[in-house]
């Protein structure tokens, strides 16, 4: 297969999936249980996202100046902190720790 028809299937695939989305009855996605399933899905795959872009380097997982960013951040976001203090702590921490280094 070519890249072209790889790309040509893959889009298929998910206009397919979108569709059959508009397809589902709202009945069935207001009960609770579906509901809180798609509200965990998307807890889930941001906390995924987070790991991903902290932890990977390519193929490798890399412990840098980015994981004690990320544990300032949360134990901020713990107390509930401003974002803005959230970020310009994790920010001055991952830099700190560069320079270090």
């Amino acid at each position: 297969m070519t890249s072209w028809q790889i790309i040509i299937l893959a889009s298929i695939a998910v206009f397919a999936l979108k569709l059959a989305g508009y397809l589902v009855p709202p009945s069935l996605l207001e009960r609770p249980r579906p509901a809180r399933i798609a509200n965990l899905m998307t807890v889930a795959l941001l906390a995924a996202l987070i790991v991903v872009q902290t932890l990977g380097a390519g193929t490798r997982i890399v412990f840098d100046a980015r994981v004690p960013a990320l544990i300032v951040a949360a134990g901020l976001l713990a107390v509930r902190a401003p974002f803005i203090v959230v970020v310009a702590a994790a920010a001055t921490t991952a830099a700190l720790i560069r320079l270090l280094t």
